[in-house]
């Protein structure tokens, strides 16, 4: 398993100019530490040339949280979860070259502000990242070090099913740094993330933990389909999603061309269309007026309809086992999410 030890940059030959520290995020250190996880990981030739690339690097400029980033403080970037990711794949399989590369580039796809915009025309954020390993700077730099574009996209596939991605409503390593990092940043984290690592492990391809650490991980998870039905995230995302078709509908801007914008391009193209400048304002400057309520409201009242597409409610093995059987009372926690509403009434008051 991967090591916890902080280690220094590349630079000891007693030069007097600055090295990199060992959160930098573009390779010039030889060991990239996660600041969440405490894991230090030595990056590959390959890592380091993919952490170069524009579509990795544009990652750090979309945030993590979406349109929840407005009203939370939920800022940090797609590339940081994507850094953890690979600090998990690189603690439970360092050795596990192929699923190492997959971790870094399983997310760039996205679009800016994350999910917010998924499915806006059409687009998908899983397709948009196929296409992108199968083309330009990131096919190139696989192919430099020996990697095959299909390879990387078969470890990022349904199957067999993966640690990494694994979509069996069971808990994966992508979803475990979103709910853990996602804790950390809303302050509902108890439970130092490293102590919370030292009782996990894989198994079926999913995360395992005993039952108490799958009882802290489950709370996570709550806490997390609850952020995704409250007003901070419902009513910012509504309002981002309404200002992106209509910049789509009165500018020549193309779907593939919004899918590319990282987030602060995204703001500066709302302020610079006439048909989104103003509610672009509201939503950053004035956000405090907007209200949102559960359910469809009558066809006469103010306001738009507003759908989440879906909840996350992945569920981590106990001891080996299904949390169903292992652990129901925990099972049930997951069920009741089912009672969240996904419908809402979007207005400004």
């Amino acid at each position: 398993m991967g090591t916890h030890i902080d280690q220094g940059g590349p630079q000891d030959s007693g030069d007097a100019v600055a090295g990199p520290v060992p959160t930098n995020v573009v390779g010039l250190s030889p060991v990239f530490t996660d600041t969440l996880w405490r894991i230090a990981v030595r990056l590959t030739p390959v890592e380091t040339d993919l952490l170069r690339t524009a579509p990795l690097r544009r990652l750090h400029f979309v945030a993590h949280g979406g349109a929840s980033t407005l009203s939370t403080l939920q800022s940090y970037s797609r590339l940081e979860h994507t850094l953890g990711v690979l600090a998990l794949v690189a603690h439970f399989r360092p050795e596990d070259e192929l699923l190492r590369v997959a971790a870094l580039l399983h997310d760039i796809g996205h679009l800016p502000l994350s999910h917010t915009l998924e499915g806006v025309s059409g687009l998908d954020h899983h397709a948009i990242g196929l296409r992108l390993l199968r083309s330009g700077p990131i096919q190139s730099a696989l192919e430099r070090h020996g990697f095959s574009a299909e390879a990387v996209a078969t470890a990022l596939g349904v199957q067999p099913p993966s640690p990494l991605t694994n979509r069996s409503g069971l808990l994966n390593l992508d979803h475990l740094d979103s709910y853990v990092r996602s804790g950390r940043a809303a302050g509902r984290l108890p439970v130092d993330p490293a102590v919370i690592l030292s009782r996990l492990g894989l198994r079926e391809a999913a995360v395992s933990a005993d039952r108490g650490t799958a009882a802290a991980l489950v709370d996570l998870v709550c806490a997390e389909a609850r952020l995704h039905t409250s007003w901070d995230n419902v009513g910012p995302a509504s309002v981002v999603r309404r200002l992106a078709g209509r910049l789509l509908d009165d500018t020549a801007l193309t779907p593939d061309r919004l899918a590319r914008m990282t987030d602060p391009q995204l703001w500066s193209a709302f302020d610079s269309c006439a048909a989104t400048r103003a509610e672009s304002a509201m939503i950053r400057y004035e956000l405090h007026r907007l209200r949102v309520t559960a359910g469809r409201a009558p066809g006469d009242r103010p306001g738009w309809d507003f759908s989440l597409r879906k909840i996350y409610r992945s569920a981590p093995l106990v001891e080996g086992q299904r949390i169903e059987v292992a652990a129901p009372e925990l099972a049930a926690q997951l069920d009741a999410l089912t009672s969240l509403s996904t419908t809402f009434r979007v207005w400004w008051g």
